[in-house]
Parts: C-alpha cells; sequence; structure tokens
C-alpha cells in the first residue's frame, strides 16, 4: 500500500506541475537590506552565533576563517598595498580590451583611468609553471604584459613569462584573494570590526573599478571561443569568482554605504554587465546552462529591486532572465528541464558524472528560492521529482555511479533528496517528505555500507551559511536498494542500457551498455562495463589528462579506450555533444519492471549504426545465475559493413588486473609473440599506439583468458573469460593505459587504479557478423577458481549462418545450452529446437531445470515446449518441486505426456485473485508426445499440473 501511494505521489507533482502555465512570476524582494545572499539580514548573525555557540565545528571553523584572515587584516592597516598589489592586473597597462587565440590569451589594448582586471591565461588548466603563492607574488606585477612565475622545469627558475603560458593561475590567484576579502567582509558584518571591513573594501574595490572598464574579450578567430568566454575566464561556466565577489559585497553593503556610496552605482552597473555577458555567451543544452543560472542567481539577489535603476534591470529582471526567458545560449529552466529530461525515465542528456550535478543543482535552484524568497519552485519543475526518483538507477551494487563517457566513478549525490525534502517541511508536503526520507535513509544506508573511517566534518566558509544538517524522521524506514532499481533500464536519450542481476554489494551482478547520446558522450559504438565480487572489474576509460589534452581526444574519448568493437581500425565520430544514439530490440524483463519476471536470466539486444564506416553493429548481453553468490555474462557482438569489403574487426576488452594469462581449449598457454600490428603507422587510430607491450598469435580455436587482480587485505579477485573461435582470427595481449575513471583513493586503491589495465584485443578479418565475438565472463574470487568447469561451442542445425551455440557447464553438474540466434530461423542442438533472438535451457542428471526464451518462437527440449505465434518472451522454471511459468503473450506450453491416457491433463493458477483452469490437448511434437496448454500472457506465476 506504501509504494502505491508513493507512486500515486510521484505521478500527481508531476501532472500537476505540467498543468501549470511555464511562466513563473517572480517575487519582488520583501526586504532590502543586505545581506540576503547566504543569510539573513534581520536575524543571520543571530544565527551565526547560536551556531558557534553549539556546534563545536562551526566554531571552528569561524575561528579558523578569522585566524587565517586576520594577519592579512593586521598587515593591511599598516601597508594596505601588501595585499592590495598582489591582484593580477593590469597595473601599468591599464588595458580594457582583451584579445584571444585558440584558447589563449594573445594580447590587450585600450586604456582606462585606472588599473584593470588581468584576463587569466589560456582556458585550459594545464601548464609549465607554477601558481605561486601569495607571499612570492610580485607586487604590482606587469612587465611589458608579463608576469613572474616559477618554471616546473628542473631548475624551477623564477622567470618573466607571457601569461598565455601560466594556464588558469591568474584567475585562481584572484579568486584567493577575494575569497580572503569575503570572509573579512562576513567578520566586519559580525562583529562591526572596522579592520576588516577596509581590508576587504580596498580589495573588492580595486577589482570591481578595474572590472567596470573592462570589456568582454574578443577572439581573434572569430570562432566558437568568442560564445563561450566570460569577463575573467575563457568559459563563462569558470566565472568562479562572482561567487566569493556577490558574496563579499552583500556582506559588505553596509560598510560601503556608509563609507562610499558614490561607489554602489558603479558595482551594479559592472555586476549587470558581467550578467549580461553570462546570459549571452554559454552553451544552453547542458549542465553549462545551470551554471550560468547560478552566477547569475547570485548576482540578482545582490542587486535591488528593478524599479531603483534607471534601466529597470535588478533582482527581479535577472531573476526572471534565468526562469522564463529564452536567449539563444542560456535557456530559461522551465524549457532547459523539458529539452534536457526524459520525462519517462527521469534521466539527464549527458553523462552521469555531470548528470548527478545537473539534478543538484536544479534542487539547489528550489532550495535557494526556498530560502532567500520563501518561494516554492518546485511545482514548476515538475520532472525533478523523477529525477530524484531516478538517480539509483546509475548504482552499481557498490553505490557506486556507471562511467560512460566524461565520468568518474562515486556515488550519488545526496542534495537532490535533502533539498525536496527541506521543500517539503518548508511548503507542507507530507507525502513528499515521506517519499525522499525513505529514499535518502536507504541511498545513505548503502553508501554507508561501502565507505569507512571517521564521519566527514562540515568545514569552511560555506558550512557556516548552508542548510543546517537535516534531521531526519525516525518514523520512516529505510527502503531496500531494489525498491528505486530495476533488473533492467533503458535511458534512450543517452543510449544507456543496465542488466542488473542481485543488488548485493559482493554478490550482485551488473552491465552497463552506453553508445554516444547527449552530451560529455564519447565516440565508442556499444560499450559496456562489467561489475564482480564487489568492484567494476571491467571500466570505462575516464576522461584523461583533460578536454584539451593529447591523450583525450586521441585515446580516452575514442574506441580503443572502451570495451567495444572497431571497424578496419578507424571507427570514430563526434565526440562531447553526440547524436549516435543505440537502438533497443529486445530486453527481458521489460524496462522498469520490478516484479513478476524470471530472476535467473537478463537479457538486452542492442544495434548501432557506425557512421565512419557504415557498419551495423549488434550486441546481445545477457546475466545467467548459477546461484545467489556466482553467475556469468554472456556477450555476442556483431559487426559487419553495410556495403561490404570489410577488412577486420577488433573486439576489444580491459579489465582490471596485474596479471593477464590465455590459453587455448586444452588450457595450455597460447604462442604468444610480439607484434609491431595495432598503430596508427598502419592507418588505423592513434588510440591503438597508446597500447604497448603487444604480443598476438593467429587461432581459430577456442580460447581463455584470466585477469588476476591483488588487492591487499583481500582474496584474489579473477575474470574468466572464454571465447569461441573463428577462421582467419588473431588474439592480441596488449597494455593500455589506466583507466581515469577512479577518484583517489576510492573503491580501489590508487596503486591498483593507476596500473596499465590488461586488455584483449581479438581481430575477426573480414566480417564479423557469421563469425561473430561470442564471449563468456566469469568473476571469481579465492581459491575456487569459479564455479564453471567447462565452456564450449556448438554450431547446431539450421539455415542462421550467424548463430552462436555455448554449452556451458558448471561444476554443480548444471549444463546451461545457450542460444543466440539474428535471422529468426530455427535451430537444432541434440533433443532441443529453438527459433528467436535468445534462449537457454537449463538442465541436471535429474531433468530439466528450466527454459528460457525472450524475442522467439519457439525453445523446447525433452517434450517442455514454448511455442509463439508471434515473437515473445516466456519462461518454464522447476524449482523445490514447484513450477513456475510466464509469459509476454499467450503461447502453447507443452509437457511430456507421462500422464494417464484416459484422463484429461489440466493446469491451474491464481490470476488478479481468481483460480484459472486451462485444460491441455495430446498431440505429438517431432516425435515425442506432449500435452499442450494454450496459455494467456502471465507474470512469473506458480501453476500446477493435475490429473
Amino acid at each position: 500500500m506504501k509504494r502505491k501511494i508513493v507512486s500515486v505521489f510521484l505521478s500527481g507533482l508531476f501532472w500537476v506541475g505540467m498543468a501549470r502555465a511555464q511562466h513563473i512570476k517572480i517575487p519582488s524582494l520583501t526586504h532590502t537590506e543586505h545581506p540576503r545572499l547566504l543569510t539573513d539580514a534581520k536575524t543571520g548573525k543571530a544565527r551565526l552565533a547560536t551556531l558557534i555557540s553549539r556546534e563545536d565545528w562551526a566554531k571552528t571553523t569561524y575561528e579558523k576563517i578569522t585566524a587565517e584572515v586576520s594577519p592579512y587584516v593586521d598587515r593591511h592597516q599598516q601597508d594596505s598595498t601588501w595585499m592590495v598589489s598582489r591582484l593580477q592586473m593590469y597595473w601599468n597597462t591599464h588595458s580594457t580590451d582583451v584579445f584571444i587565440k585558440n584558447g589563449a590569451y594573445a594580447y590587450a589594448t585600450g586604456k582606462a583611468p585606472v588599473p584593470t582586471v588581468r584576463f587569466t591565461g589560456t582556458r585550459d588548466v594545464v601548464s609549465q609553471y607554477m601558481r605561486p603563492k601569495l607571499e612570492d607574488i610580485k607586487p604590482y606585477m606587469d612587465q611589458d604584459g608579463k608576469v613572474y612565475f616559477q618554471s616546473k622545469g628542473s631548475g624551477q627558475d623564477w622567470e618573466w613569462v607571457d601569461q598565455s603560458k601560466t594556464g588558469r593561475s591568474i584567475e585562481s590567484i584572484n579568486i584567493e584573494i577575494i575569497n580572503k576579502a569575503r570572509d573579512a567582509a562576513m567578520i566586519y558584518w559580525h562583529t562591526g570590526s572596522e579592520k576588516y571591513g577596509k581590508f576587504a573594501y580596498d580589495l573588492f574595490n580595486t577589482y570591481m573599478t578595474g572590472m567596470y572598464y573592462r570589456n568582454e574579450p574578443i577572439d581573434l578567430n572569430k570562432g566558437h571561443d568568442q560564445t563561450l568566454v566570460g569577463l575573467s575566464s575563457f568559459e563563462v561556466i569558470h566565472e568562479d569568482m562572482l561567487e566569493p565577489l556577490t558574496a563579499c559585497y552583500d556582506f559588505l553593503h553596509g560598510y560601503i554605504q556608509k563609507k562610499h556610496p558614490k561607489q554602489l552605482p558603479l558595482y551594479a552597473e559592472t555586476f549587470k554587465r558581467w550578467a549580461d555577458i553570462v546570459i549571452k555567451n554559454g552553451v544552453p543544452f547542458n549542465n553549462w546552462n545551470l551554471i550560468e543560472a547560478r552566477f547569475v542567481a547570485c548576482i540578482a539577489l545582490i542587486l535591488e529591486n528593478d524599479q531603483v535603476y534607471p534601466d529597470k534591470k535588478g533582482c527581479g529582471y535577472y531573476l526572471d532572465q534565468i526562469l522564463n526567458q529564452t536567449h539563444t545560449r542560456q535557456w530559461a529552466l522551465t524549457d532547459i528541464l523539458k529539452k534536457g529530461y526524459d520525462p519517462k525515465t527521469g534521466i539527464w542528456a549527458e553523462s552521469p558524472g555531470y548528470s548527478v550535478n545537473v539534478l543538484a543543482d536544479f534542487t539547489g535552484f528550489v532550495n535557494f528560492f526556498d530560502r532567500t524568497m520563501k518561494m516554492d519552485l518546485l511545482p514548476e519543475l515538475p520532472v525533478l521529482s523523477q529525477a530524484v526518483s531516478a538517480q539509483p538507477q546509475y548504482l552499481f551494487p557498490n553505490g557506486s555511479i556507471v562511467g560512460f563517457g566524461d565520468t568518474h566513478y562515486g556515488p550519488i549525490r545526496m542534495e537532490p533528496m535533502e533539498d525536496l525534502i527541506r521543500n517539503a517541511r518548508l511548503h507542507g508536503k507530507k507525502q513528499q517528505e515521506l517519499y525522499y526520507t525513505r529514499l535518502l535513509k536507504t541511498m545513505q544506508n548503502l553508501r554507508q555500507k561501502e565507505e569507512s573511517g571517521l564521519p566527514k566534518l562540515r568545514t569552511g566558509f560555506m558550512s557556516l551559511f548552508s542548510n543546517p544538517p537535516l534531521t531526519l524522521s525516525e518514523s520512516v524506514a529505510t527502503g531496500l536498494p531494489e525498491d528505486y532499481m530495476t533488473a533492467t533500464f533503458w535511458a534512450p536519450n543517452v543510449a544507456w542500457m543496465v542488466q542488473r542481476n542481485g543488488i548485493d554489494p559482493h554478490h550482485g551482478l551488473m552491465i552497463s551498455q552506453a553508445g554516444s547520446g547527449g552530451n560529455h558522450a564519447h565516440a565508442n559504438g556499444i560499450a559496456m562495463e562489467l561489475y564482480g565480487k564487489g568492484l567494476i572489474l571491467a571500466p570505462e576509460g575516464g576522461i584523461g589528462g583533460s578536454y584539451f589534452q593529447s591523450d583525450y581526444a586521441e585515446y580516452y574519448s575514442q574506441f580503443p579506450a572502451h570495451n567495444t568493437v572497431v571497424v578496419d581500425g578507424i571507427s570514430s565520430y563526434p565526440t562531447m555533444k553526440s547524436n549516435h544514439f543505440l537502438k533497443l530490440q529486445g530486453a527481458y524483463p521489460e524496462p522498469g519492471i520490478k516484479q513478476g519476471y524470471f530472476k535467473d536470466v537478463t537479457y538486452s539486444n542492442l544495434l548501432f549504426l557506425e557512421p565512419e564506416t557504415n557498419s551495423n553493429q549488434n550486441r546481445l548481453m545477457s546475466i545467467v545465475r548459477t546461484s545467489d553468490s556466482s553467475g556469468y555474462y554472456v556477450d555476442v557482438f556483431r559487426s559487419a559493413k553495410k556495403n561490404g569489403g570489410d577488412k577486420y574487426h577488433d573486439y576489444i576488452y580491459h579489465n582490471l588486473g596485474q596479471r593477464l594469462s590465455l590459453t587455448d581449449a586444452l588450457k595450455k598457454p597460447l604462442p604468444l609473440k610480439a607484434t609491431d600490428k595495432l598503430t596508427f603507422a598502419n592507418e588505423e587510430l592513434m588510440g591503438y599506439d597508446y597500447w604497448y607491450d603487444k604480443q598476438s598469435v593467429v587461432s581459430s580455436g577456442d580460447f581463455n583468458g584470466r585477469f588476476e587482480l591483488d588487492i591487499p587485505g583481500r582474496a584474489g579477485v579473477y575474470m574468466n573469460m572464454w571465447m569461441k573461435g573463428y577462421p582467419d582470427r588473431e588474439i592480441f595481449s596488449v597494455k593500455a593505459p589506466p583507466s581515469k575513471s577512479w577518484r583517489k583513493d576510492q573503491l580501489i586503491p590508487d596503486s591498483i587504479a593507476n596500473l596499465p589495465l590488461p586488455t584483449v584485443v581479438v581481430r575477426q578479418n573480414g566480417a564479423a557478423w557469421e563469425r561473430p565475438f561470442v564471449a563468456v565472463y566469469e568473476p571469481a574470487e579465492g581459491n575456487t577458481g569459479g564455479d564453471i568447469a567447462r565452456i564450449s561451442s556448438f554450431a547446431g542445425v539450421g539455415n542462421d549462418s550467424s548463430f552462436a551455440g555455448i554449452q556451458v557447464e558448471s561444476k554443480n553438474g548444471m549444463i546451461d545450452y545457450i542460444f543466440a540466434g539474428a535471422a529468426a530461423e530455427s535451430i537444432k542442438y541434440q533433443d532441443i529446437q529453438f527459433k528467436g533472438t535468445y534462449g537457454m535451457a537449463r538442465a541436471k542428471a535429474d531433468g530439466l531445470v528450466f527454459l528460457f526464451l525472450t524475442d522467439g518462437n519457439e525453445l523446447s527440449k525433452s517434450g517442455y515446449g514454448l511455442f509463439a505465434g508471434k515473437s515473445a518472451s516466456a519462461v518454464l522454471s522447476f524449482k523445490d518441486k514447484q513450477i513456475f511459468f510466464s509469459s509476454s503473450a499467450e503461447i502453447n506450453l507443452t509437457l511430456p505426456d507421462v500422464y494417464l491416457s484416459d484422463k484429461e491433463v489440466s493446469i491451474s493458477f491464481t490470476i488478479e485473485g481468481k483460480l484459472k483452469r486451462i485444460i491441455g490437448n495430446r498431440l505429438e511434437n517431432n516425435g515425442t508426445k506432449v500435452v499442450s496448454f494454450m496459455m494467456p500472457a502471465l507474470n512469473l506465476t506458480e501453476i500446477a499440473i493435475k490429473q
């Protein structure tokens, strides 16, 4: 009943929001006093004093801020130039017009009456020069347009260098100094001590007056950079200066109003022009839009009401710009929400590493308006509720998000759930509070299972003014992860498919597959990640050094860094904002289903058109359970050029480990020899040159691979690999660069994360459609070596030349017969008949265990059979003397006719609370006497056979 209420709550909230007009009414400021951005002018001082007196962490934080800024404040009383002169300004030239080219500073011209703010060096943060400490900065540093920095070279010499060589150090120095001004401004506001006010004012005024005379930088190429640039940074999303600058102004407003009121119009004009540039430039369809909107919101809240200004551009105007008005490069929040989120899945159209932050930004806006204007923004952004609920779908069983595209592994963010709980409490929405409290407790519990050590303490300036710690209702019980995750999940807007089998952190199994849809996508075809024994064993490659470094462009964003298939050594296409989607052909269970399905097998079938070579690619993957603690993955990858002329297809698989061994079907080592193949010199991708220690062997036989991973403090972990052999095939063992998806000492030790990835590359000369890549992967640990005793392939009898058959024998005596077809033709193997895309029969010495058919018409063995007139999914399972059946459509179910000939045979089951009985028909099928039952579409249901 509780789950039904939750479902009604979510759907009701969504449709109420959709019914509303999408224009959000902007209220005027209810009070004109400052501060109001981070705290309230009327009650803020008392709240801060209470916080400091009651919370040790707050007292420690406040004292640390005071202790760090006070020496500079005291020095300022004796030498008011020391800190001011360390601001990065055009001290001598007073330049007003900055010119950039190819992502780097070019030069500056113009002459202002005062020193102006120096622009930063490059778009990329990487530099061969170290950022100097404040104490080492030359006062009024500006010599012929150059700056005095220390080289990272062997001599680490100090030298005058062009600022285009300094990365983003210039803006970093200015942010550090203005952060100190902000801290001092806050202390002035809280204590009234004038020395802190003067220190903050002198820095703030110097910077803002200098920025007043600065113009928007000009791109000499007249290219894309012109649409991205800000006043202080190459990208408007990196106008990070605005956050401490607006906070400083807000806390310092009383001081300015009292001592320098004539400067207020200059500051307002500068902030407004800055906001106009942030709105004018940027990227509207991704996370940029939210970051830009946050900067504009900070400016809006420190401005006065519209009528105060002659141009009527104040707080209300700028809030309206981000909430309701859509510009070329800055869309209204209501528009970006509709265009960015899939309303059916709640998934944002970017890689998960960005999506989790975008969601926190969106709910942060809800919280921002709750705090500053007591305005409930959530009903105007209805899909947010669905998006917060969908977050757990990103998670592996160990609590980390999946890693496709530009992503680092790590947990989802808890703030979106917290924001919606706070919103519910403020506006009296009880059901909303209950739902997200349960979700938050569930996610916290999942995260705590994987994290150790002391709880993280609240520290830093913002901790004093951020939301207070959230106390959750004790009456709301923690849920189960499976309440929020499903066995399969499909997000078409990012071309992402998930299969899960079990959510236990150690024994759960999971596949994540991704194409190249949405933003921050890589060129990776149909890529995959595999999970096992508590680890992401087959990881994604990550980002590399940075987006502007060659390793990202040549390797990490390209096919060779992914678990995929490359055609003719040249598969590639545009990255970042990519529109190369996958097509879902079939999945079991249906994506999003939580109950009523067979849990021992999951399946997905994806298609992709590889554009560089105009090739069709088809990847069928499945998870198969062999016990509660063991199982394996099936991977069947077909690839062929649509117009023929295939040179070769390279199957790539990376896995964590220190060692990789390759053996033949008899477990004898493959005779690998060093090779100079797989290289750009052979007109292949540059990414191939990142592989090294390359060895290969030509072999048409089945082979085995074993990846061995040693992690201190736990038993050895292995990934056992088997692959079916075909003629014209070459097998490579290479070392690949380490995955850059890992964060420092998270999930795995850095000593493991920084290791090269042992990698198998299998080259099929010619097309790989009728000679597909057919693999089985089994995670294992300890000395057991895994639960699989033997794997072999079989061809079967039939007309499907692309058919793949696999026989998996487990140590407990189970035998799995796996059928993977591509042409919907009948295949016969031993006493098993199959027609369809994917099917599996499991048997033991004492008889059949189950039949599993998906996207097919027929699967039968020993008189047991599933026969569908049109393609369907169906299961017949025997477990502990019980019989279970399910089907997605009406089908014929057959059983061996071992019953008395003079009595009818029936199947009975309960459906919708009513007992239903179906009489069987006796007939003969391929020489075997059977009883046939016309069964309706059913969720997995226990059935009883009676005579």
